[in-house]
């Protein structure tokens, strides 16, 4: 859905919300504005407008925005938590690195460039509603879908943002000018009211995947309710996805995973990656997530970035009965290889573990896919910095290089496997979560407990007696024994509200890991403080990159309003966010 980008992020310059002044003259090859009053026409503006949903615009190198603005929210929503470092060297994309020690300046370009990204998308949408509003003969059916489309779009951006920002302005189709609309009105209400349009007019199967359906809206409506903490809308939402019969859980946990499962039963809104398609360096296949794969050793991709913590490793250990440790997990560290060669010798830890470490984490002795054993250090860019682990929910397989990875450009880890961003178990996962706040334990058990009996479906298999892997030296593997051990049991009975709040949220961690939550979701819950700065502290006993951070509670929650965009506006219409 991205191949007429740069024809329509020409068009309606005097609705783009950006620091350029743009000239009268239309350009040399843009077209007259006539050509998209019609249903074709609205279609291919609608196309353009969803050309920015993963966060890859026009200019610059895969767009200027590309990595800040990518739908994964691995910066913002990962890297900011315990969830995972920035990884690679301390120098490359420096930028990030206040991002992860909660030090971000209100001029850092990795906030501008979210900012820029999604204000663009804005920008597409509302581009679509005029023309939409200004082509009176298209059919009342088409248009309402071109309206809903586009609306569901508009909220999805300013979700973004406000997720980011948190003060932020509603920018709107009937807005004459942008830049004077203020960031100090409430952006919620908005946001659900395009996101109810949807839900009230979109239809529950679309024909062209990547378009949103109804349970779509649904789904992103709902995760508003709860950022909001209105538990019982989010809870009426919920079980009407839920009630649909549409989604299911797929059989095995890592089929979300798999390019070969794009679009499957579980997924209700995932973001489209293509590669190979005539785009340069292939900039459709997620190309914000360009840098975060394997640095080296056996693969040789780039740029070993966005490498999962200590700490989140930890949150998969269980105790006897197959259960999360849900206060103790982080007292101590499962077993590691950080500052250990690869050709040294290390036996990975004998702790029994949650099976979706493993598909979630690269780790020393374990299989990464089919690309054989992981060897530890040589496959680490930087091991002091960025730890010992991979990710591993992003690549492809071995046997898919060249088909479905990219075949042009340096960023070679560029592949086809979509973002799944909404899905069947994030449903029952919050749901239980309106249970829980209701009162309802058994219920919130009963759907906790249906995601944890997936996750020990599958595990994976291929056990490693070989304890010193250099380069070049073929491990020894037995494939017929799981590759470590694992245990993960669903819970007996939640004693009361608190452990129950406690294991929902454990569950969300697991489930989700490194998928760009995290952060979100300890905000939302009034956490972020006491769990940040306790991992902060511990993580310090593994790497020195921490040393000296500090999240700072009424503030760090959300990022700075941009400068650059405040001395564009005026500080009479943009106000900075509170600290900065």
């Amino acid at each position: 859905m991205k191949k007429i980008l740069i024809l329509t992020s020409a068009l309606f310059l005097t609705t783009t919300f950006s620091c350029e002044d743009f000239l009268e003259t239309t350009p040399v090859g843009v077209a007259s504005d006539a050509v998209f009053y019609n249903e074709k026409g609205i279609n291919a503006l609608l196309t353009g407008a969803y050309a920015l949903i993963d966060g890859v615009g026009a200019g610059g190198w895969g767009g200027e925005y590309s990595w800040p603005g990518s739908v994964t929210n691995w910066v913002w929503g990962s890297v900011a938590s315990d969830d995972s470092y920035k990884g690679t060297s301390v120098g490359d994309q420096s930028s990030i690195n206040p991002v992860e020690r909660y030090e971000t300046l209100v001029d850092n370009d990795y906030v501008s460039g979210k900012w820029t990204a999604n204000y663009d998308g804005v920008a597409r949408t509302n581009d679509v509603l005029k023309v939409l509003a200004g082509t009176p003969e298209l059919a009342t059916d088409k248009a309402t879908q071109f309206e809903a489309e586009a609306r569901f779009l508009r909220a999805w951006y300013h979700f973004e943002m406000k997720r980011v920002f948190n003060n932020i302005p509603y920018i709107t189709d009937v807005v004459e000018d942008p830049a004077t609309v203020p960031n100090t009105a409430d952006a919620w209400p908005s946001i659900e009211s395009d996101l109810q349009f949807g839900v009230g007019n979109l239809p529950g199967i679309q024909g062209d995947v990547g378009r949103p359906t109804k349970y779509a809206a649904m789904a992103v409506l709902a995760r508003a309710h709860l950022f909001q903490q209105d538990y019982s809308s989010a809870a009426d939402v919920l079980d009407d996805i839920i009630g649909s019969g549409n989604y299911s859980l797929m059989p095995n946990y890592f089929d979300n995973y798999m390019i070969a499962n794009n679009n499957n039963v579980e997924s209700i809104f995932e973001i489209q990656y293509a590669v190979n398609d005539g785009t340069p360096d292939s900039f459709n296949g997620g190309y914000g997530d360009c840098l975060n794969f394997p640095h080296g050793g056996d693969i040789g991709t780039c740029c070993g970035f966005h490498q999962p913590s200590q700490n989140l490793v930890n949150a998969f250990k269980v105790d006897d009965s197959g259960l999360p440790l849900l206060d103790s997990y982080n007292d101590t560290d499962l077993k590691n290889d950080q500052m250990v060669d690869s050709d040294a010798t290390f036996e990975p830890f004998e702790d029994t573990v949650d099976p979706r470490l493993d598909w979630t984490v690269g780790r020393r002795g374990i299989p990464f896919l089919d690309w054989g054993i992981m060897r530890g250090a040589d496959w680490i860019r930087e091991q002091p910095n960025g730890g010992p682990y991979l990710y591993k929910k992003n690549m492809f397989y071995s046997a898919e290089s060249g088909s479905y990875q990219t075949s042009t450009g340096w960023a070679t880890g560029v592949n086809a496997n979509n973002y799944r961003a909404y899905r069947y178990a994030h449903v029952l996962l919050w749901r239980a979560e309106c249970y829980i706040e209701a009162g309802d334990l058994t219920s919130a058990l009963d759907l906790v407990n249906e995601v944890r009996e997936r996750a020990g479906n599958a595990v994976v298999m291929g056990k490693c007696t070989t304890y010193e892997l250099p380069q070049g030296v073929a491990a020894d593997i037995d494939l017929d024994q799981p590759a470590a051990n694992y245990d993960v049991q669903p819970y007996s009975s939640f004693p009361s509200q608190d452990y129950a709040r406690k294991a929902v949220q454990m569950e969300l961690r697991l489930e989700f890991g490194m998928e760009g939550h995290r952060f979100f979701d300890l905000v939302r819950w009034g956490i972020a403080d006491d769990v940040l700065n306790d991992f902060i502290a511990r993580d310090t006993d593994l790497r020195g990159f921490m040393t000296g951070a500090n999240f700072d509670a009424g503030k760090d929650e959300y990022w700075p309003i941009p400068q650059n965009q405040i001395d564009q506006q005026g500080s009479d219409i943009l106000q900075q966010n509170p600290g900065y």
